[in-house]
């Protein structure tokens, strides 16, 4: 059925024989949910209901940090996601869904959601439990393609033996890991905007913070620094500044090594192409890069912040079973972002949840008749000593 059309009827049966102060609280609740969607109430409501369970958990969670950003009170918190859940099983009584949606856990639900990192966030990937998953296997076959037959290479830089490591966007926390075992005596630093998984070696130590409010570290603290995939995080206009920031906190001699993305895959399909379309309308929004500007610039941001002896390599990641194990990996990759991507396409670009399947099962199909492939550059230099 359509839930557009019934939006007016849906909330005068959650309003219906409610006592005064309920009606009352319950319009407060909906429209403090509307303005944090910046729009009307009808279509927030609507933005909730078209797409399905997981799109509204995804809403709801999402909601939840922001108010606990906001230092909302976890009783208000709870009430308003009641009210949201509430007018749910409402629609579902009136036929209009077929689904339900359960805010009880929302506390450890939204926990790592953004939360306690301020409102300067643009990171627009979403943050789910399985995404710990998906960000190791680009780890790992960012290693393997970088390494070629010599597997692990985890950086491109001439870095021996530091005794201090700076991971900016860390997000699960493997790179650093993996760096601090192979360097046993250093220590490594994780900084992002939530915790890193379980298992951390035990010179590695995580900093949570969000990296558009520049770094918690003093100037001439580590011997090498590295970022890797933050262009869904940073604006294009914050490029240049937060990559002087990396180069800040390096130490004289020491090396700062950038690794990024273009926007657009090579030898993409039509549904591959139209997701990727999908994918940078929610950059655009976000003030994020959609035109590979930061894939191109790496090296400059490095020569402007004063880096020397910059290099920078280019490397094709292929998308699919038709490349072995790097593309068996980038293939789950891109299939995992995409689907969990959905729920964002269905409430902020109005696409229906059922050609997000259905786009998504097509081009796992292209990606192996195409040899689709996605581009990654590298790039590192040294900060010079004025020792």
């Amino acid at each position: 059925m359509c839930v557009a059309g019934r939006v007016g009827e849906l909330v005068d049966r959650l309003l219906d024989a409610r006592s005064p102060r309920t009606v009352q609280a319950y319009i407060v609740d909906l429209d403090d949910f509307a303005r944090w969607r910046a729009c009307s109430r009808h279509e927030a409501i609507c933005q909730l209901l078209a797409g399905g369970a997981e799109n509204a958990r995804q809403l709801s969670l999402r909601y939840a940090a922001h108010l606990r950003r906001r230092e909302r009170a976890s009783a208000t918190i709870q009430r308003r996601l009641t009210t949201l859940g509430t007018l749910v099983r409402v629609a579902e009584n009136c036929g209009l869904i077929d689904w339900w949606l359960d805010v009880h856990d929302w506390r450890a639900m939204s926990e790592d959601v953004g939360e306690g990192v301020g409102e300067d966030v643009a990171y627009v990937l979403p943050r789910h439990p399985a995404e710990v998953a998906r960000l190791d296997l680009q780890h790992y076959a960012l290693a393997e393609a970088l390494g070629g037959v010599h597997y692990g290479v985890h950086y491109l830089a001439p870095v021996r033996s530091p005794r201090t490591v700076l991971d900016v966007g860390a997000g699960t926390g493997q790179w650093g890991f993996d760096v601090s075992r192979e360097h046993g005596d250093a220590l490594v630093v994780g900084f992002d905007l939530v915790r890193p998984k379980p298992g951390a070696p035990a010179a590695y130590r995580a900093v949570r913070g969000n990296v558009l409010q520049g770094l918690p570290f003093r100037s001439d603290s580590f011997d090498f620094v590295h970022q890797r995939l933050l262009f869904s995080g940073v604006p294009v206009t914050s490029w240049p500044a937060e990559v002087a920031e990396l180069v800040r906190v390096c130490r004289g001699a020491g090396w700062v090594e950038l690794v990024e993305g273009a926007t657009r895959l090579e030898r993409p399909g039509p549904a591959t192409l139209r997701l990727v379309d999908l994918l940078l309308e929610v950059n655009r929004r976000a003030g994020l890069d959609t035109e590979s500007a930061v894939f191109g610039g790496l090296h400059r941001y490095l020569l402007d912040a004063g880096a020397t002896g910059v290099e920078r390599r280019a490397v094709e990641l292929p998308i699919g079973e038709w490349a072995g194990r790097v593309g068996s990996l980038m293939a789950s990759d891109f299939r995992a972002l995409f689907t969990r991507m959905s729920s964002t396409f269905t409430a902020d670009l109005h696409v229906p949840a059922t050609e997000c399947v259905e786009l998504v099962r097509a081009a796992g199909q292209e990606w192996e008749e195409c040899h689709t492939t996605y581009p990654v550059a590298v790039a590192w230099g040294q900060k010079p000593d004025r020792s």
